[in-house]
């Protein structure tokens, strides 16, 4: 049986490659230590969804293993020998790495050179995908032309039109400390291809989303906007008079992706991984979906201050990755995503019995 190492087992898009892999008859190891509960509070804990992989899929082991202890993952690709290293781990928020830098750079950067020496070192022949973002590209982003329209931002060049490619530009921008992070581990894991020969790919992930999110404000946009709906909880727009864009993929898409990659892989490479311009929405178009779904109004505030290095509009260019892998392509929609994102919450609370 084929086995596949998982970090940030409990998390979305490792929740999901955990069940999808076990679908197709692979052995998954999960790590997770649920320091998402740590760094959020417990609105961001994942222990539920590690019970859910524990009783759903039989060939499920978990490992409580932190990603900054080096000795451990050595230890544990030692023992696994994985074929595939699926690397999702992460401190994911861009607003609470100013808080935390040093927990943030260990984690993001650090945690990423120990998986990639420990794969290097006991299995450097595995596939190694690792969970990358676009905030790699910084603010860099906004210097492209922009036109405002009634309920977003858009490009304002016909050569725009979907979105942005792995060719732009990842320094000389304001990152956020998380961005800075992300930044080294991503050209850390297209070292280890070009360097050492091995089979590495960085996802360059859009708005990564889906039922089994835990969002949270500072984490999982549409989830956490879903919830605020939900519970009657006003939620906070942050600038760019909520307008603002995001391409959203549905976290099967990225296994899907994933997948494909594994059958045919690379040295190096790296994709941004998004919704494309169809499954991209604005805040404010964004309210109006759930609105239509739940039939709740939308409570919001506006602070006219956006996020440090924030984008205002970005829409993942898929090219690449459907040229080099012509079978893969969307099959999520933007209201399938809401849709799910709905009667996920509303089972979660129901579990728990809390009216919402």
């Amino acid at each position: 049986m084929k086995r596949m190492l998982v970090t940030g087992s409990s998390g979305l898009i490792g929740s999901e490659v955990c069940a999808y892999f076990h679908g197709h008859g692979w052995s998954i190891h999960g790590v997770d230590n649920n320091t998402r509960a740590t760094f959020f509070g417990p609105q961001g804990d994942t222990r539920w969804n590690q019970r859910r992989l524990q009783a759903d899929l039989k060939q499920f082991r978990h490992h409580e293993l932190d990603i900054r202890d080096r000795k451990g993952a050595l230890a544990l690709i030692q023992e696994l020998k994985p074929s595939v290293i699926v690397h999702t781990a992460a401190q994911p928020s861009h607003d609470l790495a100013a808080k935390i830098p040093f927990d943030d750079f260990d984690t993001n950067a650090v945690g990423t050179l120990n998986l990639l020496e420990a794969t290097r070192l006991h299995a450097p022949d595995a596939v190694f995908v690792h969970m990358s973002t676009n905030k790699v590209y910084g603010d860099a982003p906004n210097e492209l032309s922009l036109v405002e329209q009634a309920k977003r931002w858009d490009y304002a060049s016909p050569n725009d039109f979907d979105g942005i490619t792995e060719q732009m530009r990842i320094d000389q921008s304001k990152h956020s400390l998380f961005g800075a992070s992300k930044v080294a581990a991503d050209v850390m894991v297209q070292e280890y291809g070009r360097y050492f020969g091995m089979k590495t790919c960085c996802l360059r992930g859009g708005c990564l989303t889906g039922p089994n999110h835990s969002g949270v404000e500072l984490h999982g946009f549409l989830s956490y906007l879903v919830k605020c709906n939900l519970e009657g909880k006003k939620y906070s727009i942050f600038g760019y008079k909520g307008k603002q864009v995001r391409d959203n993929i549905h976290s099967l898409d990225v296994a899907r992706f994933i997948h494909a990659f594994i059958e045919n892989p690379r040295s190096g490479e790296v994709y941004n991984l998004g919704g494309g311009r169809g499954n991209s929405c604005s805040i404010y178009e964004a309210f109006e979906m759930i609105e239509a779904i739940s039939g709740k109004k939308m409570l919001y505030e506006y602070v006219d201050k956006n996020r440090e290095g924030d984008h205002i509009c970005y829409i993942s260019n898929l090219k690449k990755m459907t040229t080099q892998y012509p079978g893969w392509g969307i099959t999520k929609t933007l209201k399938h995503i809401f849709e799910e994102i709905h009667q996920s919450w509303l089972k979660r609370a129901a579990a728990v019995n809390v009216p919402i």
